[in-house]
């Protein structure tokens, strides 16, 4: 797991973003989606920090053959998506990620990761989750949905989040319906529409024109936020 961000002049720095990667995957193969497919425009005015899941894979991974293992996942779940396992246990080790290489100012998802990460927001706002942690004031949700079960749902999604995110919603992707459903989730979402599946995209002229939109406005409430001496050293992570 390893930090590309790097320590700018004292009054300014990288918005740093925990990125959590897809099912079946890791940190690295998702440091390789998105630092491969995003331009250097957009890298650059990232702190992107990648780490693995907690769970060694308990099945065959989607990208066997694709990317080399290892591979992990973050909690488990029933065909219906409707029953988890590991789900506590993966939130704690989340926050004690956040608190260990914070702190964070928000969340990067990918698929599975996309789910934890606008779910995360949700129950941080009600006191449920993350609470040893500053809020969580920036997401991008890449292929993300709800989580399906009531009793969960209830919980994560009672009240649209106030939260600076922009969400990737794929026009060939199997989870398209669920991520339009999890943008009522949120306030004034930005989103960029692709033509692809259930991937990392790459970022056409509209799409990096709206991802530009979003890092002025979450770079900006950093400056607003910053006292005239924050200084954010490079990290880098074994």
């Amino acid at each position: 797991m390893g930090s590309l961000g790097a320590a700018i002049d004292s009054n300014h720095r990288r918005p740093r973003f925990l990125c959590l990667h897809g099912f079946r995957t890791s940190g690295a193969i998702m440091r390789s989606q998105v630092v491969g497919k995003w331009p250097e425009e957009v890298i650059s005015r990232l702190d992107l920090v990648f780490p693995d899941a907690p769970f060694p894979a308990e099945g065959k991974s989607d990208v066997e053959g694709i990317f080399p293992p290892p591979y992990y996942e973050w909690f488990q779940f029933d065909k219906d998506f409707l029953e988890y396992r590991n789900l506590d246990k993966c939130f704690a080790y989340i926050e004690d990620l956040m608190i260990e290489h914070g702190p964070f100012d928000g969340l990067m998802g990918f698929s599975q990761g996309a789910i934890l990460s606008a779910a995360l927001v949700g129950l941080q706002a009600r006191g449920l989750a993350l609470t040893r942690v500053p809020k969580v004031k920036h997401l991008i949700i890449i292929g993300g949905a709800k989580f399906q079960s009531p009793a969960v749902a209830e919980k994560v999604y009672a009240a649209a989040v106030d939260c600076t995110s922009l969400h990737f919603l794929g026009d060939m992707d199997f989870l398209k319906k669920h991520g339009e459903a999890l943008l009522e989730s949120f306030i004034n979402p930005y989103v960029i529409r692709h033509p692809k599946g259930h991937t990392v995209p790459r970022l056409d002229d509209k799409s990096l024109e709206t991802m530009r939109d979003f890092l002025q406005k979450i770079e900006n409430d950093l400056h607003r936020e910053a006292p005239c001496n924050d200084k954010h050293e490079e990290v880098h992570l074994s």
